[in-house]
């Protein structure tokens, strides 16, 4: 019996030492959450959660996928259009004027004799007209 108390007596004292390294320690509540104080480093790992969870689509959203890339004989029209109107527009000061017409836009540069500049650019589909006049451009010169 006596073997068995200190059995006992040896498993009360390994169980307090055991027990007398934890300590409690109070519990702090850090919000992840930027909204509620949380870090602001956390918001673009929260929104990126929270869109690949989102399942729902817009029905008026674009669809990426249905639009192609432009080919290579329209990156070349583009390119072709926009060094035309260039070229143009450096005219101007030899004084030059003249005309562009797109698939799209009608472009008429003008330049008159009290050295104002007047750029018509017409667009086909609609048939509406904006006007850009520049006065006094030979001043500018």
């Amino acid at each position: 019996m006596k073997q068995h108390i200190h059995k006992a007596l040896g498993t009360l004292l390994t169980s307090l030492l055991l027990s007398a390294g934890a300590s409690a320690t109070e519990l702090v509540y850090t919000p992840i959450n930027p909204s509620f104080g949380g870090s602001p480093l956390n918001g673009a790992w929260l929104l990126g959660n929270a869109q690949a969870q989102n399942d729902k689509k817009d029905p008026d959203a674009l669809d990426r996928s249905s639009l192609s890339a432009t080919s290579a004989l329209d990156r070349f029209t583009s390119q072709l259009e926009s060094r035309l109107l260039s070229q143009m527009l450096n005219s101007i000061e030899e004084g030059r004027e003249g005309v562009l017409t797109t698939d799209d836009f009608i472009i008429h540069i003008l330049n008159d004799e009290l050295g104002n500049l007047t750029v018509n650019i017409t667009d086909k589909l609609t048939g509406e007209i904006s006007e850009i006049v520049v006065n006094g451009y030979s001043d500018y010169r």
